[in-house]
């Protein structure tokens, strides 16, 4: 039985079918009437030789340059398609990865391609719909008609809503924080957008930055600001052109707020000139966290090592990544203190009782099950990640893509996966009950039934099994 694909699956399995071609010198009427026998709203204009896509021509093409205008169908397609600016992503892509393109660029197809370039397919808007569940589609809709900030509120509100009700339907974590995750990275790409109206932006190669759980794809209801911003120009150039880019910065980050994504006390965000930098000046940051062996580079490492594109020009955070994927896995100095680091929280299991409770006057008898939990895979996850030249950002690819390298037990890896998924949803259902500030990720296991208690721990297990994998590697 073929597995249903998911925002995180690669674009080649959203190919159902060979997509509809046409010649550049075929008539336009023969690339309707093609259009029209197999029942598709566009049609990619390829090089006959090549097979590398040209140009493509959709219905809404037909409508507004051939209907509007000449109505002559005897033309070159050529002569009406689109083919500046043609958006084209590889097929081991992922599908999230074409979401966004589309979000950005405001249009509804992006062709696949191999890697020489030749044509394999099409996705549109509507495939990616199909994998949202329901009510998605309706809010990624109103995301892109936005034209205020009431409207993204809204939406920001309407993504909360459906996150609880697909959690309390028993959607499954991976899938309830790929939805979060895209929705909430469609409102703001929508934001950036209409935030750029009102202000005079330096002309210059530029892209907004999420970090974290963000930038890991692991959103869950309660998540604060972690973003930053980087640009390509000259050094001397840098200083001026931060001092323009930073009050831009400062209102997304305030608009984000009003949309509930709260400001981050640490100040992880793009409006903190620390974090508004230029190309260069990322490596330099990047270079230097990877010399020290501080406790504040190793914070750092879990934070700014987490990071994929949200909006703007990719080429810079596709550079930015590469070189970290050529540097990290030699500093194994840094690495092996990445490590002592992440084994240093235990999972909280007794040895007599199930659990060892933490000191917490506040909240007595809970577990933490971000700080105790979740964070021991995601840490484990980083550090196999970068010591091995993986460029995945989220825990489970990186974890699937090591395996897949033959550094992780592929017998182990599913057992993992359940349980950092499990303690996910335990975190969402928490968080769901509204609980009070400084207890949205703890939990009583008292208040488990016992099966739930029973799975917690065998996934609190699977976390030292991990840690456990970190130790002997490193030798701790």
């Amino acid at each position: 039985m073929a597995t249903r694909p998911t925002l995180h699956s690669q674009l080649a399995a959203m190919i159902r079918r060979p997509p509809v071609t046409a010649t550049p010198e075929a008539s336009l009427r023969d690339a309707v009437l093609a259009m029209s026998e197999n029942r598709v709203g566009s049609i990619i204009v390829v090089e006959p030789e090549s097979g590398r896509p040209l140009g493509i021509f959709t219905l809404r093409d037909l409508l507004h340059k051939v209907a509007a205008k000449s109505c002559d169908l005897d033309q070159m397609v050529m002569q009406v398609m689109s083919g500046s600016n043609l958006l084209m992503l590889n097929w081991r892509g992922t599908v999230y990865q074409a979401a966004l393109v589309m979000a950005r660029h405001g249009v509804h197809h992006v062709i696949v391609v191999d890697a020489a370039g030749k044509l394999k397919g099409i996705v549109s808007q509507e495939d990616i719909y199909e994998l949202q569940s329901g009510g998605g589609k309706a809010i990624s809709g109103a995301i892109r008609g936005a034209r205020d900030m009431n409207a993204l509120i809204a939406a920001a509100e309407d993504i909360r809503r459906l996150a609880e009700r697909t959690l309390a339907e028993g959607g499954a974590a991976e899938a309830l924080t790929e939805l979060i995750s895209s929705l909430n990275d469609h409102l703001t790409v929508r934001l950036i957008e209409l935030t750029k109206q009102d202000f005079d932006l330096p002309d210059v190669p530029w892209a907004w930055l999420a970090f974290g759980s963000e930038g890991r794809y692991e959103q869950t209801l309660s998540t604060d600001q972690d973003n930053g911003l980087v640009f390509a120009v000259v050094p001397d150039q840098a200083e001026a052109t931060r001092r323009a880019f930073l009050p831009f910065a400062a209102e997304v980050n305030k608009r984000l707020d009003a949309c509930g994504f709260p400001l981050c006390k640490g100040n992880v965000m793009a409006s903190n000139p620390e974090l508004c930098l230029s190309l260069d000046e990322w490596h330099q940051r990047y270079a230097g966290w990877l010399r020290s062996n501080s406790p504040q580079a190793l914070l750092n490492a879990t934070i700014y090592f987490d990071f994929r594109p949200l909006y703007g020009d990719e080429t810079l955070t596709d550079e930015l990544a590469d070189w970290l994927r050529r540097n990290v896995p030699g500093a194994t100095l840094f690495l092996r203190f990445m490590a002592e680091n992440a084994v240093g929280v235990k999972p909280p299991l007794g040895l007599i009782r199930d659990f060892n409770f933490d000191v917490n006057e506040q909240f007595p008898k809970t577990l933490d099950l971000k700080a105790c939990g979740t964070r021991l895979f995601v840490d484990a996850a980083r550090i196999l990640a970068l010591a091995n030249g993986v460029s995945e950002t989220a825990t489970i690819a990186r974890l699937r893509a090591v395996a897949a390298l033959g550094k992780l037990g592929r017998e182990d890896i599913g057992a993992i996966i359940d349980g950092f998924h499990f303690l996910q949803r335990l975190r969402l259902r928490g968080q769901q009950e509204g609980t009070p500030m400084g207890r949205a990720n703890r939990i009583d296991p008292e208040k488990l039934n016992e099966l739930d208690r029973f799975v917690l721990k065998e996934s609190l297990k699977q976390a030292k099994k991990l840690q456990g994998r970190i130790q002997m590697e490193y030798r701790l």
